[in-house]
């Protein structure tokens, strides 16, 4: 993903986000867990928090006074109707709410996340007079102020993996003086995954899997139903007994009215849904040993929400990004859950094979992954049967787009689809960027693989841009269109944990994208200005989204300059070779930090132990 600003929250217009950004920077966050051993216990992954969107009344919550969990009129609920609004009475005041959570033994990753909006009759610019702080157990996560005064809500969210094992409270306190300021709480989750235990091996599995997915819409695109299947094997010496479906977009809904829907599971036998309602975990019938296949099924809602997203609808045009349920992958580290971030991306799957056929009104257009066929369907619609391979997710769009295509001198095909608004001039550069900008990626890092290249363009993203195989959302934008289809490479074709590890995408499209620009990164490292201590470029989504207002600066930033410093280390045809060779050795694979380290050490003499400290690349 390419960020229009450092901090990317969710919001539809750019006074939104300029407000939610100022919110993120004037918080103040928590300072950095202090490490701690691994537990031997397994983890199961949960959500511990109860009632976090309010919606049961105020039980197992505990609040000062009775109307703090309300629906009353005044504010707005983040997800379904009713939120916990604390002060807002225009006089000395305190509020308290706070509820009593286990966080499971065992577990190496737990996030609190909470949604807040605030809103303030004080006029200072400079004052905190009236602060909301959320604390878990006896330490302040962040106090807020009314100096972050927002338009809407802003999703905020902790790493509190340090507190695995205990029973502790999660608690917020509002005060406030004379003028009335509303600070107001939606959605409260503690997701928890990530087991310390191994599996007993580093394979990583399921692999290889194969989905055959038949949807119909309605007559807008915005509902999609159906049925999905999914094919795998178990590549792990250790038995599969169980498998998680990774349902990414009931991020933007909640657990009561969730976006994606499965049922009526074939294969296996469906369990508890987990993280926000992200992962559902799926009991197999009978251990799957090394080298077994299985297939599970499912029928399959998907309802669009509003909001010109990688998961919404602007007007007539519908995005469905990452709407497919797919299979998480488990390794040495166990099974990876971890939460949905909208900061960046938590997209962490296997390179698998789609056929997907998608049943629709003639009237809209349906670009999507792979290779796309249309073929007459029932009275007025049509089906698009996209076939891809080799891909880590799949992607389609639905609307009445107006399309151009063209064919990059490589070879590539190129369709640019455009929404309402976007002029044909524009249509046509963003044509004449991706022909320059897939060559351009392709003589460096190999030749692409997926056939044709679609993109949809909208200059309404709040995000810049979104990469999918074969698939980008953008703006009108050279070096954002640049950029995401760069990300065909590194995310695509060398895959990696975008959680983990999200500097092994970004940084590396951002120097790719550079390079495609050229742009050399001179004296780049020169303005470099690290926030504490514990700010690192190979630091995990979990940090970054506690710390959202850096992430773009050194995941993107800091991370190319310091690829344009190791090509001045070890020369620019050096460089070439290790990339384009890395490329090579990890294609539709795995990159990790230690790989690419051990890589580049052995494409020179020079030890770049001292260059890794001096850039903060651990791994």
């Amino acid at each position: 993903m390419r960020p229009t600003t450092p901090h990317k929250a969710l919001a539809t217009s750019a006074f939104a986000l300029a407000a939610l950004a100022a919110a993120a920077l004037s918080a103040t966050p928590a300072a950095a867990a202090p490490p701690r051993a691994p537990v031997a216990a397994a983890c199961t992954p949960t959500q511990a928090v109860a009632n976090g969107g309010f919606e049961s009344g105020a039980s197992p919550w505990t609040q000062s006074q009775t109307g703090i969990v309300t629906n009353r009129a005044g504010q707005a609920a983040h997800g379904g109707t009713t939120f916990a609004w604390l002060n807002g009475v225009g006089r000395t005041h305190t509020d308290t709410l706070s509820q009593s959570v286990t966080i499971p033994s065992g577990c190496s990753t737990a996030t609190l996340s909470f949604w807040l909006h605030i809103d303030t009759a004080e006029t200072t610019a400079s004052t905190k007079y009236d602060k909301l702080t959320a604390k878990i157990g006896s330490t302040t996560l962040a106090t807020y102020s009314n100096l972050d005064k927002n338009t809407g809500y802003a999703q905020k969210s902790f790493d509190v993996s340090a507190f695995a094992g205990q029973t502790v409270n999660v608690a917020f306190t509002g005060t406030e003086d004379c003028l009335q300021t509303s600070f107001v709480v939606d959605d409260v989750a503690l997701d928890t995954s990530g087991g310390t235990t191994p599996p007993g091996d580093s394979t990583r599995t399921p692999t290889a899997p194969s989905y055959t997915v038949n949807l119909s819409s309605n007559t807008s695109g915005t509902v999609w139903t159906g049925h999905e299947s999914a094919t795998f094997t178990n590549a792990s010496p250790t038995p599969l007994s169980e498998v998680y479906l990774r349902l990414w977009d009931n991020y933007h809904g909640t657990c009561s009215a969730m976006p994606i829907t499965v049922g009526n599971v074939t294969g296996g036998t469906a369990g508890a849904l987990s993280v926000a309602c992200t992962a559902l975990k799926i009991d197999l019938p009978a251990p799957l040993t090394q080298g077994q296949t299985a297939t599970i099924g499912f029928d399959l809602g998907i309802t669009v929400p509003s909001g010109a997203d990688r998961f919404g609808y602007d007007g007539a045009f519908s995005m469905l990004g990452n709407a497919l349920p797919v299979l998480a992958v488990r390794d040495g580290a166990g099974w990876h859950l971890d939460p949905y971030t909208n900061n960046g991306e938590s997209f962490y799957s296997l390179a698998s094979d789609f056929r997907v056929a998608l049943d629709h009104p003639s009237t809209l257009l349906v670009p999507a992954t792979g290779a796309s066929v249309d073929t007459p369907g029932t009275s007025g619609r049509t089906v698009t049967t996209a076939t891809a391979a080799k891909v880590r997710d799949f992607a389609w769009a639905a609307g009445p787009f107006s399309k151009i295509s063209g064919t990059s001198a490589a070879g590539t095909p190129i369709n640019i689809y455009s929404v309402s608004g976007i002029s044909s001039t524009d249509s046509q550069s963003m044509l004449t960027t991706a022909k320059s900008a897939v060559d351009a990626h392709s003589a460096r890092f190999g030749a692409y693989p997926y056939g044709e290249l679609d993109a949809v363009i909208d200059n309404n993203y709040w995000f810049g841009g979104m990469e999918y195989p074969g698939f980008v959302l953008d703006l009108v934008s050279t070096t954002a269109l640049t950029h995401e289809i760069g990300h065909q490479w590194w995310y695509g074709i060398v895959g990696d944990d975008e959680y983990a590890s999200p500097w092994l995408d970004e940084a590396f499209t951002d120097y790719a994208t550079d390079l495609a620009l050229n742009k050399t990164g001179a004296n780049c490292w020169n303005s470099v200005s690290w926030a504490s201590s514990a700010e690192k470029i190979t630091n995990s989504m979990g940090y970054w989204d506690a710390h959202s207002s850096r992430y773009s600066t050194v995941v993107y930033g800091y991370g190319k300059c310091a690829l344009h410093d190791l090509r001045r280390v070890l020369g620019d045809t050096a460089m070439a070779k290790l990339l384009k060779d890395y490329a090579t050795s990890h294609w539709y694979g795995v990159s990790t930090t230690a790989e690419f380290k051990a890589a580049a050490q052995a494409a020179t003499t020079t030890d770049l132990t001292s260059f890794w400290t001096q850039h903060r690349i651990d791994g």
